[in-house]
């Protein structure tokens, strides 16, 4: 109720000039989301920030799409042949598309866009097809064969646009990917094209006229850059936002009784869905070198408590380090870390980390600690993290932790965390995809220790685990690879790189007066507002 008050007496602030001219081109064909973080950029081939995704998704598609019970379905590619055991696939790609600045669409950008832009730049790409992959051929301008160094079962699953958003090599071939000017005022297939981008404010899209699927039935998307939550609803209850994409858990069930709403629950879509909220260890800090520290502060933590106070109940606890919803590899009865501060507090002293009354806990015989060092640990975060960051500081000074929470902007997150790898510890939503191929492996195996945002966070090595991942992408049938998984977890939970916190679900809303509306990258694409 106190959330109520506050919103109702806050002020409508998104749309307080011109909105008059702008509602009525809103009753032409124009849907107004709106975005909780400016994504700095809009190539969805360089990063699996979830933010650039939301903002950019539209513009782009992969050679597949995935149906709504996850089954590829023709895109680019309108036909596809496995050979050699799973180790070749040969794609044969739709002659009718072209580029939004009217260049044609050909093998060549399918090549060049796995070759210079994903095995490099994608955390999951990165981590899953790279090592795999041994070469990508391009008979005529029409046909993309894969050639893998061994069976590679979950392909198919990682071509869609979240997980491979083709880019165009004509823009791209000759430049540093990360400085191109197309990353602000991109170039793609989707259904919307790039019109503006007002950093901090918005960015517009206009429908594409000459989508090789149809033309949508929209005429603008219009992204609104609002940080703040409560701001959100109210322009969204105000009739200024016709989309969000997400609800704050307060808020869920007055918006889901409201008539005038739609509210849609999801665990996510393709790469970026299952996703398990993690604690990760930087393993290069001596404090973390030992084991014993690690458990102590998993065993610190009550999960329940994050699912119940962070996510109001939206979502469930982590039982194991592979989301529950990829049902095959999952593993049931682990042993994991379960809520016990004594236990919690016997590992910390035994590991050197002792405590006086009920002060923070100070050094005495820690290797590579100074004696009398207080356990004062950093933890960063983007702002959207930052709940979480609050509920950890009150947890562990219970146990004689001190606690320095640091909320980034994504951008300096991902710089500071996975390329200067200046920090503590780390919140991430690794999302886990729909094959532990896609967004677990990614987490754990030291090739993927790199300045690439969301790859392997602690820097964990473990040859055995590198191992067990190659040999589970390679394995065709189903009980080896979930015994691969198994085991994978088993060394996961015994090594304690990260602490697995909840599993996180979405919650979207709309306004009735839009329809055809889904959570897919496109979720524009066939919509209509009237």
């Amino acid at each position: 109720m106190k959330g109520v008050i506050a919103l109702m007496f806050a002020p409508v602030v998104i749309c307080s000039n011109g909105c008059t001219s702008e509602r009525s081109q809103r009753n032409d064909g124009t849907l107004v989301a709106a975005i909780s973080t400016d994504p700095g950029h809009l190539n969805t081939a360089i990063t699996t920030n979830g933010s650039v995704h939301n903002a950019a998704g539209l513009l782009y598609n992969g050679l597949v799409s995935l149906d709504e019970n996850l089954k590829p379905v023709p895109e680019l590619a309108e036909r596809w042949e496995v050979e050699d055991g799973g180790a070749l696939y040969r794609f044969h790609l739709r002659k009718d598309v072209r580029w939004h600045d009217g260049r044609p669409f050909t093998a060549a950008d399918v090549k060049f866009t796995f070759d210079e832009l994903l095995v490099k730049f994608h955390a999951r790409t990165r981590a899953s097809v790279a090592p795999a992959l041994l070469r990508i051929d391009i008979p005529d301008n029409y046909t993309v064969e894969f050639r893998f160094r061994r069976p590679y079962a979950p392909l198919l699953l990682q071509l869609d646009v979240e997980e491979a958003p083709i880019m165009p090599k004509h823009v791209f071939a000759g430049t540093d990917p990360l400085q191109n000017p197309a990353n602000t005022a991109p170039v793609g297939t989707g259904p919307f094209r790039f019109v503006s981008y007002r950093s901090g404010s918005e960015i517009r899209y206009a429908a594409n006229r000459q989508y090789f699927r149809g033309a949508p039935k929209l005429a603008n998307v219009v992204m609104r850059i609002v940080p703040d939550a409560g701001t959100q609803i109210i322009a969204f209850e105000a009739g200024e936002v016709d989309w969000l994409f997400g609800v704050p858990g307060p808020e869920r069930a007055r918006i889901r009784r409201d008539p005038r709403f739609k509210l849609i629950q999801t665990s996510g879509v393709s790469g970026g869905s299952n996703c398990v909220t993690t604690l990760g260890f930087n393993l290069d800090r001596p404090l973390f070198g030992d084991v014993r520290v690690r458990r102590a502060i998993a065993h610190a933590l009550d999960r329940r408590q994050f699912l119940d106070r962070v996510l109001f109940g939206e979502g469930r606890v982590a039982e194991a380090p592979v989301s529950s919803r990829i049902a095959f590899a999952h593993a049931s009865g682990l042993r994991m870390p379960a809520f016990d501060t004594v236990r919690a507090a016997r590992l910390l002293d035994s590991a050197g980390w002792r405590r006086a009354g009920n002060g923070v806990r100070a050094a005495g015989g820690v290797q590579g600690v100074k004696d009398g060092t207080s356990l004062v640990i950093g933890f960063s975060a983007m702002p959207s993290q930052g709940t979480y960051g609050d509920l950890l500081r009150a947890q562990l000074r219970a146990l004689g932790i001190d606690l320095r929470v640091e909320l980034l902007e994504p951008a300096v997150f991902g710089q500071k965390i996975f390329t200067a790898r200046d920090f503590d510890t780390a919140i991430v939503a690794y999302c886990n995809g729909t094959d532990p191929e896609i967004g677990v492996r990614r987490q754990y195996v030291s090739t993927n220790i790199a300045p690439v945002p969301f790859s392997n966070l602690a820097a964990y090595r473990n040859p055995v685990m590198d191992s067990l991942f190659d040999y589970a992408a390679s394995a065709l049938d189903v009980s080896e690879r979930r015994r691969a998984y198994r085991e994978i977890q088993e060394i996961a939970v015994r090594d304690q790189p990260y602490v697995w916190l909840v599993e996180t679900l979405s919650s979207y809303a709309y306004n009735v007066r839009c329809t055809g509306l889904s959570t897919s990258s496109h979720f524009a694409a066939t919509a209509r507002c009237m």
